[in-house]
């Protein structure tokens, strides 16, 4: 199949690429990662040399773009957090009140590993329902030491299913995305002829809100909202 790398083939790509961008070839760099993303060979490593390829490009929308995919995935590496605050440092946009008004339930998601908290509901409830099962088959002497652990585990795995719950439903209904457009005009109304409210820059990160046509309304960390035009953001 065309669209099919191997491995092996993948790994000489993504390594071609790096060399590429080691000589400062940020063009070649892009084309290789890029490429690997296509293919389907991505993740986080993959992300981050793009993001930091862009950065060094001066693209700093798709740089914070994929950077911020990177982290989606499970990047957690100090190199990830110092260019994601380069690229940051960078925006012309300084949104004020964006920690303040942030909903409780993303910060939450955003502060938690989500394969971290599916494996640790999985394993309690599990060892917390074996336990159950041992305690019913055990001679009344013997139950006390399983029923305590049974205890524990679903003390645990009751608030880790809730914590899940909380990474599915911001993952069902919370959409961020990333300003590509060097500036964006938001509007009163999904309309190219509409008032303007406020400009926003390559860089920020907004919500989506709903889409109609060629416009979405985002939602700035601040609360602002307005009506952009859809090829101007990317979803993270």
């Amino acid at each position: 199949m065309s669209g099919y790398y191997t491995p092996e083939e993948a790994q000489d790509v993504f390594l071609k690429a790096n060399e590429a961008y080691a000589r400062e070839d940020y063009a070649e760099a892009q084309a290789g990662y890029e490429k690997l993303l296509s293919h389907g060979h991505g993740g986080p490593d993959v992300l981050y040399n793009l993001g930091t390829t862009h950065l060094a490009r001066g693209d700093l929308g798709r740089a914070v773009l994929a950077l911020e995919q990177a982290v989606k995935q499970g990047g957690r590496a100090p190199d990830l957090e110092a260019n994601l605050a380069v690229a940051r440092a960078r925006q012309v946009d300084k949104v004020v009140g964006a920690s303040a008004e942030e909903e409780f339930l993303p910060r939450v998601a955003a502060a938690t590993d989500g394969n971290v908290v599916a494996w640790t509901f999985l394993g309690t409830w599990v060892a917390a329902f074996v336990m159950v099962m041992l305690w019913r088959v055990l001679r009344p002497g013997r139950r006390t030491l399983v029923g305590i652990l049974a205890t524990l585990l679903f003390a645990v795995a009751i608030p880790s299913g809730l914590l899940l719950a909380t990474h599915a439903w911001v993952e069902e209904t919370v959409h961020e995305a990333v300003v590509l457009s060097p500036t964006l005009v938001a509007r009163e109304l999904p309309q190219p002829g509409a008032r303007s409210i406020f400009e926003v820059h390559a860089g920020l990160k907004v919500r989506l809100l709903e889409e109609t046509g060629r416009f979405v309304r985002i939602r700035l960390p601040n609360g602002l909202e307005g009506w952009a035009e859809r090829e101007g953001v990317a979803e993270i």
